[in-house]
């Protein structure tokens, strides 16, 4: 008996149980309807338009569709002038609404930050913009230029100017009118966001500053401003990647003229494609707007060094 016990096998150890893989994979599969619809409505579009680029495609001359190759990104590099017009314009457009609506965003935030009476009401006034439709915001901005009851008319009243001027006409005047129209829209943005950053830095780090002696200057150069970095170059991307794609205001406000003085790259393929039904050559200018809006993107956030150290 003891020898048969000596030989006796060990008893075999427990099998582990083989950890389910669905509990690992459930937040993908409750979230793939959700990203299958995002990928059909953005997948899509996008294709259809890099197809379309290379195709000759305007519905009311059906005999001359068909496939283009590569002479549609030639003739835009090549045979258009509008097409650098229109860039250099809508580089200037972007570059001058996004450098002003930071500032003025920034100016606000920092105002609306302090504690002072009526603070909430400051803060509802200052954001209330942002909360207008873009449609809206162009109605509310054509009235206000019109030249027979809108703000010339009252300026004339006082002595300044003359009665019938329209701004949205002259060639001097029209370019400062827009940034202005959408400068209302455009600084809401820019103030929500800073100041949501903002209510995030502590108070600690300027009762140490001013405990040393560093005046506010000091403090907003080198606390506020390096805190905001990140909130900052994300905002102002975002911002001019949808300044770039205006076109609800400028259409409404001036249709691109007057004399195309207002036209961007964006209301360009707008007009190309709805007016002219040049549908074709549409796709391959949106398609170059894409590429260079990325390239731009890529080269702002390497050269920002976005989520870095602050």
């Amino acid at each position: 008996m003891a020898q048969a016990a000596a030989v006796a096998k060990p008893p075999t150890p427990p099998r582990r149980r083989r950890a389910s893989a669905t509990p690992r994979r459930l937040p993908y599969l409750l979230i793939a309807p959700a990203a299958l619809l995002m990928l059909g409505f953005i997948a899509y579009p996008v294709l259809s338009v890099f197809y379309y680029s290379l195709q000759d495609y305007n519905p009311t001359k059906p005999w001359r569709n068909g496939f283009a190759g590569f002479d549609n990104f030639t003739r835009i590099f090549t045979e258009d002038p509008l097409f650098w017009d229109t860039l250099v314009f809508s580089a200037k457009w972007v570059f001058v609404e996004v450098g002003l609506q930071l500032l003025f965003g920034l100016a606000l935030a920092l105002i609306v930050n302090q504690t002072f009476v009526g603070r909430a009401l400051g803060r509802a006034l200052v954001f209330s913009p942002w909360a207008v439709s873009g449609v809206l915001t162009s109605a509310i901005w054509v009235l206000l230029y019109n030249s027979q009851t809108g703000i010339t008319r009252y300026l004339a009243d006082m002595g300044i100017g003359d009665y019938g001027v329209s701004w949205l006409s002259d060639t001097s005047t029209v370019f400062p009118a827009v940034v202005v129209a959408d400068l209302w829209r455009g600084v809401p943005f820019f103030a929500i966001l800073i100041l949501a950053d903002l209510q995030s830095v502590s108070r600690d780090l300027y009762e140490a500053a001013e405990v040393d002696g560093a005046s506010r200057f000091k403090q907003f150069l080198h606390i506020t401003l390096p805190h905001l970095k990140d909130a900052i170059i994300l905002s102002t991307l975002l911002r001019a990647v949808w300044e770039f794609n205006n076109v609800d205001l400028l259409y409404t406000l001036t249709g691109g003229g007057p004399a195309g003085e207002t036209t961007t790259l964006p209301l360009y393929i707008a007009n190309t494609s709805v007016d002219a039904h040049d549908f074709g050559y549409a796709s391959a200018l949106t398609t170059v707007a894409f590429v260079i809006l990325l390239f731009c993107s890529m080269v702002y956030l390497r050269l920002s060094k976005f989520g870095g150290e602050k």
